[in-house]
């Protein structure tokens, strides 16, 4: 069951089967009647209270429960978060003598709206598709929507995590392309938040890969426009106008825009030219396309010139989104200085995105289809 938000507890899952936050009480109440022992020694109340303590002190909890058809057992096990707290937890009822299954993998995650980034603990890499090399503690939306395959909810996504509202939540199951290697599924369980501890959303992913589910593959027609796109050298961002951000590409990402694995998804943009990308917002609700040129940044640290053709999103958001074309422009260029903070920010000298992971992560993405 999901603990997202302070004030809500609700199933996210049952077994392998997903519940979409139904109540806890009647869920916990079904559980019970297929055990009716269970009855004899426990009731939802006392279920709940193990829980809620579980939940506050981030504790497992394995209790035996006297009943008239012998001894029965209640598992409880926490799921965590990057800071340590509890996102979920796991039920487990059964007999003292019945063997307990092993529990898949899963894990919380935090949206922080702040620095438009999903703070991710490590054992995320216990899921399939993401290795121990690739991990990073902060990841940027884009990066996890590129992971994603056959995907089609990401304004729902966009809308819940950059306008997060009290009671917005959605569930939906994803297929997980890897750098190599099998695909995974996952489930993912998402709560906005508002709050002193996060202005975002908090997440539950949980693995529910399986050799009877096949994989959800991109189709033949969305395979052959992202093909017709590359030759054509076309490549096309959904891109955060007030945020200042990529959020997603429709297409194979510019290759000569280092948007993945940065510390803070803004710096793909010169920091003297984000206003101008965030002045965009209001003249393209006319339904004209605007024409701008701004500095990027590219994998060799510098920040170069590209043009960019900014068109009104054609579907429902409630975010500022556009889609952007991206032109190389190379004619004639020199090259900016790489973006120099100042020294009392402490990040003069540092880098500014996980270089290792990154070139791990080109590496093998190079040895993949192109298609892929």
């Amino acid at each position: 069951m999901e603990t997202l938000t302070p004030d809500a507890m609700s199933i996210a899952s049952v077994g392998d089967e997903p519940r979409d936050f139904v109540g806890l009480h009647r869920t916990l109440q079904r559980l019970l009647t297929k055990t009716p022992a269970l009855y004899d020694g426990l009731s939802t109340l006392r279920i709940i209270e193990a829980i809620a303590l579980s939940r506050e002190q981030a504790r497992e909890a394995d209790l035996t429960v006297p009943t008239a058809s012998g001894p029965h057992r209640l598992l409880i096990r926490p799921v965590l978060g990057p800071a340590g707290d509890v996102h979920a937890v796991r039920l487990w009822f059964g007999t003292e003598a019945e063997q307990v299954p092993p529990l898949r993998p899963a894990v919380g995650a935090i949206w922080d709206l702040g620095t438009q980034t999903i703070q991710q603990p490590s054992g995320i890499t216990s899921l399939p598709g993401l290795s121990v090399e690739e991990y990073v503690p902060r990841t940027s939306i884009a990066e996890l929507f590129h992971r994603m395959s056959a995907f089609d909810r990401h304004v729902e996504v966009l809308d819940l995590l950059y306008d997060p509202k009290p009671g917005d939540k959605l569930q939906f199951p994803v297929t997980i392309i890897p750098t190599s290697g099998r695909p995974g599924r996952w489930r993912i369980t998402i709560r906005a938040r508002d709050d002193l501890r996060t202005k975002g959303a908090w997440l539950l992913i949980e693995d529910i890969t399986s050799d009877e589910t096949p994989s959800e593959w991109p189709t033949l027609e969305r395979t052959g426009l992202r093909e017709a796109h590359r030759r054509a050298g076309i490549h096309l961002a959904v891109v955060h106008l007030e945020r200042v951000s990529i959020s997603h590409w429709l297409t194979d990402p510019a290759p000569w825009i280092r948007w993945d694995y940065l510390f803070e998804p803004v710096d793909v943009f010169y920091p003297d030219d984000r206003d101008r990308l965030r002045e965009l917002g209001g003249r393209l609700r006319s339904g004209d396309m605007e024409g701008v040129t701004i500095r990027t940044l590219d994998y060799s640290g510098r920040y170069l010139p590209t043009s960019l053709l900014v068109y009104p999103y054609p579907g429902y958001a409630t975010t500022e989104l556009a889609l952007a074309q991206t032109v190389h422009i190379t004619n004639g260029v020199t090259p900016y200085e790489p973006l120099r903070y100042p020294a009392e920010s402490g990040r003069r000298h540092s880098p500014i995105g996980y270089d290792d992971q990154l070139h791990h992560h080109r590496a093998g993405r190079l040895k993949r289809s192109p298609t892929g």
